[in-house]
């Protein structure tokens, strides 16, 4: 059976899961640990706990348990103390605190929801993601770039860890055995760079002799992509992995209905343009098809369109 693992975090990380879960592949996830908003934040704030969020999403994904279990896990509380905590969060946080390990918590909460394949933290390192802008001004703390109180029109010069994280043992293994790696989709600096970031990850994907594949988002996002073309994504990822070392490209080439566009405006998210690439025979290789879900949101398809591409890479 080949071994697929997917970098990222966030929604991102669970459409791939989810694309791939009902295919005859051992599926990893390595997951960003970078996150510090909402749930998360507070919990991360209170109990000194890492943060569980993106974790559990991934969990989820790949949960072949009961629909009333993996709801439980997603539960949001809407009043009361605990109102706007998930309950999957505050149970990963609190197997944290009765192990005395993350990494342990995990395994744990794996063996709850019978994930088929492995959940795996990047980094067991508490750290905080910074950003430095083209102002030179920087911002502290993921939830600070993801929903930024600066000027979103201002682009990100650089981010990184502070303290500095080290690659979790599990990760490199996972990436060294692997057959494809997959990063992304997700938010580009704080869920799929995070990842890179720590310290160890460049030089395992590097060494392995896994196929590398990208998947590029298909809306920008304000304040942290405004502006940006498939290129610009492209070109950032392999900033803080290196040129060269990845092998693919997937691009999303169906432009949402301008209906569906317009409800995006209002947050200033404007689809991924895909003109301007260059492939100049060097890697990666780009891949351009329709990847877009039938809805009302800007979604990749993931079991029919999604996995079709990764499936036919992987082969």
């Amino acid at each position: 059976m080949k071994k697929v693992v997917v970098i990222g975090g966030g929604t991102g990380t669970f459409v791939v899961l989810t694309a791939l879960r009902d295919y005859s592949v051992e599926l990893s996830a390595v997951v960003s640990m970078a996150d510090n908003g909402g749930s998360t934040g507070r919990l991360r704030d209170q109990y000194g706990v890492l943060p569980p969020g993106d974790i559990r999403r991934a969990l989820v994904a790949l949960s072949d348990t009961s629909q009333t279990l993996r709801s439980l896990f997603n539960y949001r509380f809407s009043s009361g103390d605990l109102r706007g905590h998930n309950f999957g969060n505050i149970f990963l946080s609190a197997l944290e605190k009765i192990t005395g390990n993350f990494g342990d918590a995990v395994k744990l909460g794996s063996e709850i929801l019978n994930i088929k394949g492995s959940v795996i933290p990047v980094t067991l390192d508490n750290t905080t993601l910074h950003a430095q802008l083209a102002s030179d001004a920087v911002v502290r703390g993921e939830t600070n770039i993801d929903i930024p109180k600066h000027d979103p029109t201002v682009p990100i010069k650089k981010v990184w860890l502070d303290p500095p994280a080290h690659i979790n043992s599990e990760a490199i293994k996972a990436i060294l055995a692997a057959d494809m790696i997959v990063i992304g989709p997700g938010d580009l600096y704080t869920s799929i760079i995070p990842n890179l970031l720590v310290e160890g990850m460049a030089a395992a994907i590097k060494n392995s002799k896994a196929r590398k594949v990208y998947i590029c988002n298909l809306m920008t996002k304000f304040g942290e992509t405004h502006g940006f073309k498939a290129q610009d994504f492209v070109n950032t990822v392999e900033k803080y992995l290196s040129r060269g070392i990845l092998d693919y490209a997937v691009f999303n080439n169906k432009k949402p209905s301008a209906s569906v566009l317009k409800r995006y405006l209002k947050e200033n998210s404007h689809f991924v343009e895909i003109s301007g690439l260059r492939d100049n025979g060097r890697k990666p290789k780009f891949i351009s098809a329709n990847l877009l879900d039938i809805g009302n949101f800007v979604r990749h398809n993931p079991k029919k369109k999604l996995a079709k591409i990764l499936i036919s890479l992987l082969n």
